[in-house]
Order: C-alpha cells, then sequence, then structure tokens
C-alpha cells in the first residue's frame, strides 16, 4: 500500500493543544485493557496520541465526515500503532451501528452537532457499554449556578449562527438524558479553556 498523502491528513490546532490536558483527565478513568470507541475523531490526532499512550487498549476512532475518515487512516497508517484500528464510518444519532465498546469517548462533538446526536450518543453507550463502562464527554457546557465565561457565550452565539441546531448544552439537561439510559456522573473535571471532562458511568 503506498504512503498516505499529506493533502489526506487533516490538522486541528485545538486537538494539539488539548491532547495532553485530556489525557491527563481521561486516563486515571480508563480501564486495565478493552475497546474504546472515539466518536467524532475528527482528524485523527487525538486517537493516535490516546492509543500511543495506553497500549493495552484497543482503540476504535469513528467519524461520518469522509475527509476526517481519509485523515484518521492517513495519521493511522503513519503511526504504525498496533492498538490503533481502522476507522470505521459512524453516525452518533444512529446507536444500533455501534460496535461493542468498554469506553466511549466523545471530544467537542455535542455542541457541533443536532441535540438528535446527544440522544443517539446516550442511547448507544447505554446499549453497548457494559456495567461500570466508562462514557468520557469533553467540551464546553452551560452549567445553573455557574457564570458562563463569555468567550463561551460568544462561541455559543457563533455555533447557533452557523446552524441553528448547534450550540452549548445545558449540562443538567445532558446528564438527565444520560440517567434515562442508566448512565450516572461520576466526575466533572475542571479543563483549560472554559471547558470540562465529564466521566459517566453505566450503572
Amino acid at each position: 500500500m503506498a504512503d498516505p498523502q499529506p493533502s489526506h491528513v487533516l490538522s486541528s490546532p485545538a486537538a494539539l493543544r488539548n491532547r495532553e490536558p485530556i489525557l491527563t483527565a481521561l486516563k486515571p478513568h480508563l480501564p486495565a485493557s478493552g475497546r474504546v470507541l472515539e466518536l467524532a475523531a475528527g482528524s485523527g490526532e487525538h486517537a493516535v496520541h490516546f492509543a500511543a499512550a495506553c497500549p493495552a487498549l484497543t482503540w476504535q476512532p469513528a467519524d461520518l465526515d469522509p475527509d476526517a475518515l481519509a485523515s484518521i487512516a492517513a495519521r493511522r497508517a503513519l503511526a504504525g500503532l498496533p492498538n490503533l484500528l481502522p476507522p470505521v464510518r459512524l453516525d452518533a444519532s444512529d446507536p444500533e451501528s455501534w460496535p461493542d465498546a468498554d469506553v466511549v469517548i466523545a471530544i467537542n462533538m455535542i455542541h457541533i452537532a443536532p441535540w438528535a446526536a446527544t440522544e443517539g450518543l446516550m442511547a448507544g453507550v447505554g446499549r453497548v457499554l457494559p456495567q461500570g463502562g466508562l462514557l468520557f464527554l469533553y467540551g464546553p457546557y452551560i452549567e445553573a449556578d455557574v457564570e458562563t465565561a463569555p468567550s463561551n457565550l460568544a462561541f455559543d452565539a457563533s455555533l447557533r449562527s452557523r446552524n441553528p441546531a448547534w450550540g452549548l448544552r445545558n449540562l443538567d439537561e445532558v446528564a438527565a438524558l444520560a440517567g434515562r439510559h442508566g448512565i450516572a456522573l461520576a466526575a466533572r473535571i475542571a479543563m483549560p479553556a472554559n471547558n470540562l471532562s465529564l466521566v459517566f458511568r453505566k450503572a
């Protein structure tokens, strides 16, 4: 197979900035072994970085966008990691298509997608995770009794101007939706740039 062309490889400045803080928040909660399903894996930079740091875990990146899938495949070929699987096309709003997993990760997904994607995410997690399985979310949220940072308010307005179905989600609503699928919020971790890492467990 020919080497992947550089044009196939997407790059995200945000992923380069946040991959190490996210890994620091995520790693203590990961199982010793098992399969991780990363939804909306984008450029593939997180998948490569996390798979390299967690060699005992099998990493399954997934995305819906063809350009993202091509980038993930190219980065996987360049990295040559035995525990990083080929990317799969997956629509988060269609939970019946998901492969089994012990961990599900979604980084910067639910605010750049319609609410139906979050509904599908929670239904899928409720279906595929074993008891005690981990759901890890990262991104900006709106919280009751917590002042929203001006940068997050501006980001929310920008998202909604691009697509009215997008926007920062209310953490209480996300947690309530998760609870309806047997998934409980176990930890809230403050992150740089007014983001949160959220750890959920399957009951």
